[in-house]
């Protein structure tokens, strides 16, 4: 028998920077899709250069985070512009006396620079009928949260909670939820009314929303029960808690 936890949650952009693409609509009220920005299919790095592009990454954040230049890390370090620059893009692999004056500028350990290099990264694997019941803020009777798998703390600076809801039975009143980040519904079994702010949207077994969750959303009318759907809720790590 799952165990249960009590899981409530009320809940960056330059002016340099390329817009990015937005979807336009045809006459028809079709969406035209925009091409993605990201490759889902690319390798990041080749074997032999994850280790520079570890250091660089660590290199570039932690003199941002003092908030000096490449030329002020520069003249603290006695390392010129350009090896600077390519140490930053991972381009060239610095040596141990590089490394040793990189330490001593930012106020960081020498190994705090391979920090991404080593980290291990996670995965949560849950078999079927073995995801954690959870009771969330508006849970009544017949309202099952069922947690797919939490992986906290993680390189891309955002948490991910997938949920399996289950409604089973009808409600008077149905829960109303409003917090940080974005939420992914995709419809499995069932129909219901789903309200996200003054919209409302009637889904069916392959339907979806994507939205904003800072707006009031739930589950508006049970049209059909039992009803499945899987909830992916986004948000960024600071933001926890």
């Amino acid at each position: 028998m799952a165990k249960k936890i009590s899981a409530s949650r009320t809940g960056p952009s330059s002016a340099s920077a390329k817009p990015k693409p937005q979807p336009r609509v045809s006459a028809d009220g079709k969406t035209i899709r925009a091409p993605l920005t990201q490759n889902p299919h690319a390798i990041r790095d080749t074997r032999e250069k994850v280790l520079e592009v570890a250091i660089g990454r660590e290199v570039r954040a932690f003199r941002k985070k003092l908030g000096i230049t490449v030329a002020d890390l520069a003249v603290a370090t006695d390392i010129s512009l350009g090896m600077l620059s390519k140490i930053e893009n991972g381009i060239t692999s610095p040596s141990l006396t590089t490394l040793q004056a990189l330490s001593r500028a930012l106020g960081v350990p020498v190994t705090a620079f391979f920090r991404r290099f080593e980290e291990e990264r996670s995965a949560v694997f849950v078999k079927a009928g073995e995801g954690l019941d959870v009771e969330r803020r508006g849970t009544r009777a017949g309202h099952q949260y069922n947690l797919l798998g939490h992986i906290g703390s993680n390189t891309s600076g955002v948490v991910v909670e997938p949920y399996l809801i289950t409604l089973t039975e009808d409600s008077d009143v149905f829960p109303t939820f409003q917090h940080e980040g974005m939420e992914f519904l995709y419809m499995l079994e069932g129909e219901v009314v789903y309200r996200h702010g003054s919209n409302l949207y009637p889904m069916k077994p392959g339907d979806s929303l994507f939205f904003d969750a800072d707006a009031p959303h739930g589950p508006e009318q049970l049209t059909q029960l039992p009803m499945r759907y899987l909830s992916i809720i986004c948000y960024a790590q600071n933001s926890a808690g």
